[in-house]
């Protein structure tokens, strides 16, 4: 038609759209022209073949606008454009330097850093995988001819043939998402004079032209982070669309990330063991954010966690008389601790029961529990565990590396005791009327089995993965798992590289690969996630809340539905919890 007739448009899409599909909407860095921000049509028209609803995000320096638009994309992709800013890379610039745009370098670096730490799925093109190589730790050559070693016979990078002309071959890397998505050998277009030098250690190389100058770029981790050299957009309306496989792939990975940040939002998640207190006294804030510290509320927001069980750690010390009261001291001075920070920290919230993590997650605040680890900190009064439940606390872990007065532990243990003690057991006793959690993570087997045939009421693990998959003392055997789902208690899968690997560096692939074997053997009713971070958790792609998102996207490609992630991410927790403190005397 030669008029636009919106009004039959109008009718068209309510009459037959009623219900249209939620689709992923990818957040697209402008350029800057003549009339200010501008962008190729290619860009936007290679998101729309795929699937994704773009936006334009235009160069800006206002860092509000830059991190509330981060909570409402669900893909980044950085377009091509003019030179970035030598000095971002500590350089003095060079003769052959082109135009630079501070307020672009200064958007899409910050841009880059913040997608990062979000797990945001990332593409950038021709000047785009060079912000992410600058970004993430690497650099860029100013100028190609100048960067490469004079032996190195150039091919020509920068020509004037039509953007959808391919003038160029690239070689790419078996194995790499390059390779798995145009092959081993393509052609491409090629109008641009700087290129990678180094990628960083959080990107790798994936393919290079005949030069050796770096084509393309991806995450060495579980990140949906990829970069090329060449404009793949001008390929939009090729008949072949050759180029296609990327888009439709970012898109696709845009599209998880957005179901499972829906997911995140929309049942409540709970890591049932850090040790993050541990750091307070070295300056650590839950409002704060460091690279020594793993559990802040910036990561616990940027992941989707909303309740985590900070941890009053005691290390196993002596018995005596005196060394037991200052336990129990030590133990009442970490608990202190942790109500003060969650007092001062904006945006955080002490929670005692269930109804105090479903309140806080409503009223948009993070949920923060105490753990007591070791109960070495009972001392050998009894009195003691009411008044920690009266303090707030929701469980004791029985013991730490080595016995105490209570039980045997799976570390450093002599069997001393060949599980519970008579003391341990009236413990198991108090803790099951004043309602709390018995937490039998560091205990033997002995006395794993010894608690089990006494308590009247559930037990957890608090961080403990399968033995099955790594001999380790502390992990669970089979035979354990089984047992205690038939004791409706839970096991909360953790992240020490120590507990999911012999040998070999640990990842996130391991931690999936415990926490779905032990769904196997306990059942889904019977296993959650309980960390460790800032004890001894923290392994490759998985070290810090930040990536629960990647963590619940690769459970969702390994067969578990919402309905077992909402039980496994604090359902199970939830359920055990609720049962425990119903039986209690102690009510709040």
């Amino acid at each position: 038609m030669n008029v636009f007739d919106f009004k039959s448009e109008y009718r068209a899409v309510t009459d037959h759209f009623p219900n249209h599909a939620t689709r992923p909407l990818i957040g697209i860095t402008g350029n800057f022209g003549e009339k200010g921000c501008e962008l190729a049509e290619g860009y936007y028209r290679s998101i729309e073949q795929a699937g994704g609803i773009p936006v334009v995000i235009p160069p800006t320096t206002n860092r509000v606008l830059l991190t509330s638009l981060l909570d409402r994309i669900d893909g980044l992709l950085l377009s091509g454009g003019g030179d970035i800013n030598p000095l971002c890379m500590g350089q003095d610039p060079i003769p052959e330097l082109h135009s630079i745009n501070p307020p672009r370098d200064y958007c899409e670096l910050l841009l880059t850093c913040l997608a990062y730490d979000r797990n945001i799925p990332i593409f950038g093109i021709c000047r785009g995988i060079q912000v992410l190589a600058v970004a993430l730790g690497g650099s860029v050559h100013q100028d190609i001819r100048r960067g490469m070693p004079a032996d190195v016979a150039l091919i020509k990078h920068s020509q004037d043939a039509p953007r959808q002309i391919s003038t160029h071959r690239v070689h790419s890397e078996p194995g790499s998402l390059i390779h798995k998505l145009l092959g081993e050998d393509f052609c491409v277009n090629s109008f641009h004079h700087q290129a990678v030098d180094e990628p960083g250690p959080r990107l790798q190389v994936t393919a290079r032209s005949a030069d050796g100058v770096v084509e393309a770029v991806e995450s060495t981790e579980w990140k949906t982070i990829f970069g090329v050299q060449w404009h793949p957009e001008c390929y939009a309306d090729d008949e072949r669309r050759c180029m296609a496989p990327l888009f439709n792939y970012f898109v696709e990975k845009a599209e998880n990330f957005r179901f499972t940040k829906g997911l995140h939002q929309e049942f409540v998640t709970i890591d049932s063991h850090c040790d993050t207190p541990m750091w307070f006294d070295k300056g650590a804030n839950l409002a704060v954010r460091r690279d020594d510290v793993r559990v802040d509320l910036h990561r616990m927001t940027e992941g989707g966690l909303d309740a985590a069980v900070m941890a009053a750690y005691l290390p196993q010390g002596g018995r005596s008389v005196e060394e037991l009261a200052d336990a129990t001291l030590r133990a009442d001075n970490l608990i202190a601790a942790i109500k003060l920070m969650v007092k001062r920290t904006y945006g955080a919230q002490l929670a005692l029961t269930p109804k105090n993590i479903f309140a806080a997650k409503a009223a948009g605040k993070k949920a923060i529990l105490i753990g007591i680890e070791n109960g070495y900190a009972i001392g050998r009064d009894l009195s003691n565990i009411e008044r920690f439940r009266r303090d707030g606390v929701i469980y004791i872990t029985l013991c730490h590396n080595g016995d105490n007065d209570i039980c045997d532990a799976a570390s450093r243990s002599n069997r001393e005791h060949g599980g519970l003690s008579d003391f341990g057991r009236e413990v198991v006793q108090e803790m099951n009327r004043t309602g709390l959690m018995v937490d039998l993570s560091h205990a033997s087997e002995e006395t794993f089995y010894d608690v089990l045939s006494r308590s009247t009421s559930p037990v957890i693990c608090s961080h403990s993965s399968a033995r099955a998959l790594c001999n380790h003392q502390r992990n669970l055997t089979d035979d354990q798992l089984r047992t205690l789902a038939a004791k409706d208690g839970v096991a909360q899968a953790t992240f020490y590289a120590g507990f999911l690997r012999e040998d070999g560096e640990a990842s996130i692939r391991d931690a999936v690969a415990h926490i779905m074997h032990m769904v196997d053997v306990a059942g889904i009713d019977h296993v959650g996630i309980g960390s460790d971070f800032d004890g001894d958790g923290g392994i490759r792609g998985l070290q810090s809340p930040a990536d629960y998102n990647v963590l619940t996207q690769l459970l969702l490609a390994e067969g578990l539905t919402p309905k077992h992630l909402r039980k496994l991410w604090g359902g199970n927790f939830i359920r055990v919890m609720s049962q425990v403190q119903y039986n209690g005397s102690v009510k709040f």
